[in-house]
């Protein structure tokens, strides 16, 4: 088996994650590491032992010594478009950090960057690859409860990062909303058609510089209406990372708390003014090399770099979550309702 040949770029806190992932992956050589503070690519370089591995703080120069295979992007949100259009220009796959890019614009030069290069580049959603997000999804294919009509989901979760996050605009809806509206495409196997409301709003108590609340009514195919309530500084009575989901269909409902917590139920008797309902059980699918966030998807997107096909997160798919998040803001920011475009 012949060695794939990697740069990562961006040796921030990020980076430890997935290099305990990529060094572990057979045929695969981290050749060089890249950061705007060399120093950064020096520690990450001595931490995991590559003795072999060039740094540097200039991609450029970097891609042109080592001519690798692979780039692994997981630099700012602000650096994905100049960094992946680099990585496709000198003919390598790129696996990336989400959001994708930090406007629509970048977004689709990138998707159109990779089509002309007849490259892979896919985006990192690893909030995908669970054990209970499968298997709800399982669940809902089932048709049990019905064919769905209402999802909604709740994200509250005071997270102190510090850093980059801190300034950050819109930093729920673009930093961790996408994963909520990604996993809402996931679960439910549709797109969003349209943005009917959005407010963001920084609230009183907020150690964010700018809007860390929001909340955002979807329509999605098939007429589902998908609803998120989020907030990156509430304290107290946290959700999940995965939120609070519940799942309405046309004979029945679930809910999902993001982790091992599931209920549905349908009518048992149809007669009365609440009709009696009955408990469903939910599947156990098969979910083999599924289930391991971060490791699941590099281990995906590598596997189709050697052998072929296209990652489940491929940039032409996931440019449609993201789509989500920058229709919510501009309804946010006009105040009216907002058609989804890619």
């Amino acid at each position: 088996m012949d060695t794939l040949r990697a740069v990562l770029v961006g040796c921030g806190k990020m980076s430890r994650g997935w290099l305990r992932t990529i060094t572990t992956i057979e045929g695969l050589a981290v050749a060089g590491l890249v950061d705007v503070v060399e120093d950064a690519a020096r520690a990450r370089k001595d931490e995991f032992g590559l003795v072999h591995a060039h740094t540097g703080d200039d991609l450029e120069a970097m891609l042109a010594h080592v001519e690798p295979d692979i780039v692994f992007d997981v630099s700012v949100p602000e650096a994905h478009a100049q960094t992946t259009l680099t990585a496709l220009r000198h003919g390598c796959h790129v696996l990336g950090e989400k959001p994708m890019a930090t406007s629509m614009d970048d977004a689709r030069r990138m998707v159109e960057a990779a089509h002309r290069a007849g490259k892979l580049y896919a985006v990192m959603q690893n909030r995908r690859y669970t054990a209970p997000i499968r298997r709800m999804r399982e669940f809902l294919r089932s048709g049990a409860i019905g064919p769905l009509t209402t999802v909604n989901c709740d994200f509250y979760i005071g997270a102190h990062f510090g850093g980059f996050r801190d300034h950050m605009p819109h930093v729920l809806l673009l930093d961790m909303a996408i994963h909520t509206f990604d996993q809402a495409r996931f679960l439910t196997g549709l797109d969003a058609v349209r943005v009917a409301f959005c407010k963001e709003w920084n609230p009183r108590g907020s150690w964010y510089d700018r809007d860390a609340s929001a909340i955002a009514v979807f329509e999605m195919g098939e007429g589902v209406v998908f609803t998120y309530r989020g907030s990156w500084c509430a304290e107290g009575m946290n959700t999940s990372w995965e939120g609070d989901w519940r799942f309405v269909g046309a004979n029945g409902s679930a809910t999902w708390d993001g982790g091992n917590g599931f209920r549905a139920q349908t009518p048992a008797e149809r007669s009365g003014l609440i009709y009696k309902q009955r408990d469903l059980a939910l599947p156990e699918p098969d979910i083999a090399g599924l289930s391991e966030g971060h490791a699941s998807v590099i281990r995906q997107f590598v596997h189709c770099v050697r052998d072929g096909g296209a990652p489940e997160t491929i940039c032409t798919d996931n440019i449609k979550s993201l789509a989500m998040v920058f229709g919510a803001i501009e309804a946010a920011t006009i105040g009216r309702q907002i058609i989804i475009q890619i």
